[in-house]
């Protein structure tokens, strides 16, 4: 081992990966291995045995094995020392010692626990009486001392260093957000900006600053300083403004100028004051959207401002954190020249190094995330079955949808419109809309009854959707002068609008122009007339074409389910018992003579900004106990069971509709669980039985366990909401799609069997399967080649497509997909290639040993990084799966087994046995050696090649990198691939026997 002493560099790790870990550890004499030899003679019972068993002379036995095994090499896998352990820890700061509690529980996950902040240099100006009455919590002014401790760092790219606070929901962000204003107030910094996501936050702001008796600093709302001049009067203070006013402009006297420019003028060159970004993911996409770009160009136009972002989602993926140029993860001096560079290595080595992203933050002292204890607040999934009736109307629905793709493709191909891009969008889209609203429906009978119990019970009820299904009946209203007699179905608005604005014709050929390539063969023989792009049918029959699909849609919709937001309002009571917290501006209602008529949500002395105010009073004082929100209201409201408000029943808050993104997912989530709250709510998510809806749940579970990585450290930090089993958005997904269209197609044969349940067997499956393919475009019927697979085909097209089949035939094809899904993510796992997360190395074992460190410092923004490699060791006192293990361990007449035991005996010697004559021999230390050797006659293939090898016994050793493994991340994988042909890199958790936390890359 001296070799591996005083290592000069990084490069030197390369030696350990390749090296075995030493034997000859010194244990103390309480400590020391009890090994046994047991010589056993008698007449009774022929064996030949090998075990491990218990002082007790309790014995494992196994049946002979009669085939021996003589090239099978002999492997323990490491699970039994790897473990999930639970994923929060009681959040309490670790080096800001002022400051009361927190009044609520507040939690952060084990992998950021185990981690610690740096140490703090900044002195805080806040007047103590503030701090001594609780104004601001303990963990609130760590938050705002972090900030400004981070707001003293300027970048190389003479930028000033920025500051992430990634609070959860409740535990009181805008509060923190206010002491940082305050602060920066109190040493002279008179002038802030506070940007957020809509103008009605702007009292919530001010309610903010008035809690910590910071009401002297006036809070300016933007939207009411005249434009584009500006108003003296604001010359100190807040600006307070949202981030679509960021691309506002305005044409006046002659001089175009913007909201931006305005910003930028009353902050004067040399700024340096806050800039706060509140619910700052309303930023992502920084590059792609107006809005992105326009909070980029201000950070760079002021240079030396104190950025502050502030969301309890931070980025729920990797590319969306462009906007926080101010963290210094990507630029001059550290490890990623750009931030496409950045993104690259994290998304190629995916959740594992997200992980790592979380943790560096914290450690470089630029990222705080905390969030309320889950304690109480139950998650479950409801999965609601189908009657005979909608699945009837469902699979109407789908045959229709597959004789309306083959009659565009017909149109499309006489009018050489086949590969428009922009017509297959708008059929795609609005295919996948249709089937998403027919989901909702199919929940809405099951929620009533289920709210309904809930009510009876003595709980209020939340409802969270994203559709409001306005623009179909707008459309409708337009149709009919305004009246409206009925309710719409938002499904059937869908079909009917791409069918009359979409279907291909003759005006839109000429007013688009034709296409110079067909970018996609026909399904259809019209080769030869599209060359000359010569149509045989008239344009009256493209009509009539036309015309046919209308009518059936009409019959169609007699039998589709209505708007789900009317008709669960009109269930409920109508708006007299319901708090509508959407963007609509008005709905349709039944009055109480039976009629129905369209209304404006607007009331007397209230406009439709304030109404969404309005309503959540309303709910909050108990006038009404059910509340249905869509992303209107996902930002901003509070509606948990507040000990200041009157309604204190316990929130059931139902999501009938999965958001589109975990952002939003999020943030209605948070809507119902804050802090000073009298009893926590309960999640109930509706999932239908048809598999296509998985699609939405996929999303969201794909982006929630992202989100957990990225925003607390941990993936499992948001795994409790019991939806990651639905994420197949991954390469596992994409794997088994393309095993299954290939199965599909009979151009392999899989090794996972179809559904047996299947009507007709095997062969009927594949061959409804193919035609159901066919009809949704993910094979396509080619002319000369047959049937054949998509170009672009891949996991989010077959999850959206999937559900316009038939309700049979989607559920057997999306469990052949599940099945084939699980199929190799458990071959992964068995190989050791699965990515697992942060494990616990040996879970609830104390007796960890640090043996060495090596510290390396590493050059890098905003201070310099600290890298420690460690070499621990411990012994395993227990297996908890000993049973498997001693069933894979069956060696040529001889039986391997594992005891739970911390003592150690071993059987052999004569074949015959009984239990009463045992003659216990002890072993040396110098007798000890691999399970190989003793299992295959003194025959081990590691040390024959001069290799040491401790399979088997209980010392185990690893090599662990912990501190800012961030800078350092690309190079060490990068030579662990070089060596191992893998870039895995376990990320592990351990706590030794001195109680010291560490977090890391290990390898053994």
């Amino acid at each position: 081992s001296n070799r591996f002493q005083g290592l000069n560099s990084l490069d030197d790790i390369t030696a350990i990966i390749n090296t075995p870990p030493i034997g000859g550890y010194q244990v103390t004499p309480n400590q020391q291995l009890k090994n046994f030899k047991v010589s056993v003679k008698s007449n009774c019972l022929s064996l030949s045995v090998f075990l491990l068993f218990f002082l007790s002379y309790h014995v494992f036995t196994q049946r002979p094995q009669t085939q021996p095994v003589e090239e099978e090499e002999v492997e323990v896998e490491e699970a039994e020392e790897l473990g999930h352990v639970d994923t929060y820890a009681d959040y309490r700061p670790s080096k800001s010692k002022i400051g009361i509690s927190h009044p609520d529980r507040v939690v952060e996950t084990n992998t950021l626990s185990s981690v610690p902040p740096p140490d703090i240099t900044y002195t805080l100006s806040i007047p103590e009486t503030t701090i001594n009455r609780g104004l601001l919590s303990a963990l609130q002014l760590e938050a705002i001392i972090y900030a400004c401790q981070q707001h003293e760092v300027i970048l190389q790219n003479n930028q000033r260093a920025g500051f992430l606070i990634g609070d959860g929901a409740g535990v009181g962000k805008g509060r923190t957000v206010a002491g940082i204003i305050l602060e920066n107030n109190l040493k002279g910094r008179k002038k802030a900006l506070w940007f957020s996501v809509s103008n009605d936050l702007k009292y919530d702001a001010e309610r903010d600053l008035q809690d910590i008796h910071a009401q002297n600093i006036q809070v300016h709302a933007l939207n009411k300083i005249m434009f584009p001049y500006g108003d003296t009067a604001t010359s100190e203070g807040v600006l307070f403004a949202t981030y679509s006013a960021l691309i506002g402009e305005s044409q006046a006297g002659g001089q175009h100028r913007t909201r931006l420019k305005q910003i930028l003028d009353w902050c004067e060159p040399g700024f340096d004051g806050v800039i706060i970004f509140d619910e700052c993911h309303k930023a992502k996409n920084a590059t792609s959207t107006k809005m992105g770009k326009a909070v980029l160009d201000l950070q760079n136009k002021l240079p030396l401002a104190r950025v502050v972002y502030a969301s309890a989602t931070g980025a729920s993926e990797p590319k969306n954190m462009i906007y926080m140029s101010r963290l210094g993860i990507w630029g001059e001096g550290t490890p990623f020249r750009t931030f496409d560079d950045f993104l690259h290595t994290i998304e190629k080595r995916g959740v594992g190094a997200m992980e790592i992203v979380a943790m560096d933050m914290k450690v470089s002292g630029m990222y705080i995330a905390r969030q309320l204890s889950f304690s109480g607040v139950s998650f479950r999934i409801e999965e609601i079955s189908l009657d005979d009736d909608f699945k009837l109307v469902y699979n109407k629905a789908a045959k229709l949808w597959a004789e309306a793709l083959v009659v565009f493709m017909q149109a499309a191909d006489e009018l050489c419109m086949s590969s428009r891009k922009s017509l297959w969008g708008q059929f795609w889209s609005s295919h996948q809309r249709f089937f998403k609203y027919l989901c909702i429906a199919a929940k809405v009978r099951c929620l009533v009854e289920l709210a309904k119990k809930e009510l009876e019970a003595g709980k209020c009820v939340v409802i969270g959707l994203q559709s409001t299904g306005e623009a179909r009946t707008r459309e409708v209203l337009d149709e009919n002068d305004g009246h409206l007699d009925r309710f719409v179905s938002a499904a059937e608005g869908v079909f009917h609008s791409l069918v009359l604005k979409h279907f291909p014709s003759e005006k839109q050929r000429r007013e688009k122009g034709a296409g110079n390539k067909r970018k996609r063969e026909s399904c259809r023989a019209f080769v030869s007339l599209s060359i000359y792009c010569l149509s045989l049918l008239s344009a009256s029959w493209l009509e009539e074409m036309k015309q046919g699909l209308l009518n059936k849609i009409a019959v169609l919709g007699k039998e589709l389910p209505l708007n789900t937001l009317d008709e669960l309002i009109d269930k409920f009571g109508g708006p007299e018992q319901v708090s509508e917290m959407t963007g609509r501006k008005g709905r349709v209602v039944r009055r109480s003579d039976g009629s129905v008529q369209y209304e404006s949500r607007a009331e007397q002395g209230h406009t439709i900004d304030q109404i969404n105010i309005k309503e959540k009073d309303r709910f909050m004082n108990g006038e009404k106990l059910v509340a249905i929100i869509s992303e209107a209201a996902s930002s901003g409201i509070s509606l948990q069971a507040d000990r200041r408000v009157k309604n204190q029943r316990r929130r059931v808050h139902i999501t009938l509709e999965l958001p589109w993104s975990a952002d939003r997912a999020i943030q209605q989530f948070g809507r119902t669980h804050r802090s000073n709250q009298v009893t926590a709510p309960e999640y109930i998510f509706l999932i239908s039985e048809l598999a296509g809806e998985r699609r939405f749940a996929s999303i969201v579970a794909k982006r929630l366990e992202s989100l957990g990585a990225l925003t607390h450290g941990d993936r499992r930090a948001t795994e409790s909401r019991d939806l990651s089993k639905y994420n197949f958005e991954n390469k596992y997904g994409t794997k088994a799609l393309d095993k299954i269209t290939k199965a599909i197609l009979g151009q392999i044969e899989s090794k996972v069997p179809p559904p047996n349940d299947y009507p007709g067997g095997d062969a009927m499956f594949f061959t409804d399967m193919k035609h159901g393919m066919v009809d949704v475009g993910m094979l396509c019927s080619q002319s000369r080649l047959g049937i054949n697979i998509e170009k672009d085909c891949n996991i989010t097209k077959f999850l959206n497509r999937i559900l316009g089949l038939e309700v049979h035939k989607q559920n057997s094809l999306f469990q052949y997909f599940t099945d084939n899904f699980d199929y190799l993510i458990e071959k992964d796992k068995k190989e050791g290639k699965y990515d697992m997360g942060i494990l616990d190395l040996a879970p609830g074992n104390d007796q960890i040993y640090e043996e060495t460190q090596e510290k390396f410092l590493t050059a890098g923004n905003p201070q310099d990084g600290q890298v420690i490699l460690y070499k621990v060791s411990f012994f395993d006192v227990f297996y908890p799966c000993f049973r498997s293990l001693r069933r894979r361990h069956k060696i040529a007449g001889k039986t391997s087994s594992l005891s739970p035991s911390g003592n150690v005996a071993m059987l052999t010697g004569e074949k015959t046995f009984q239990t009463s004559d045992l003659v216990l021999v002890k072993l040396s230390s110098e007798d000890l050696t691999c399970m190989h050797v003793s299992c295959r006659n003194g025959r081990c293939k590691r040390v024959e090649e001069g290799q040491e090898c401790l399979m088997g016994t209980r010392l185990r050793q690893y090599h662990m990198l912990c501190g800012a493994l961030l800078r350092v991340w690309k190079r060490v994988s990068d030579v662990v691939a070089d060596i191992t042909n893998s870039s895995i890199l376990q990320i592990v958790r351990l706590k030794t026997k001195d109680s010291s936390k560490q977090v890391g890359e290990s390898t053994r």
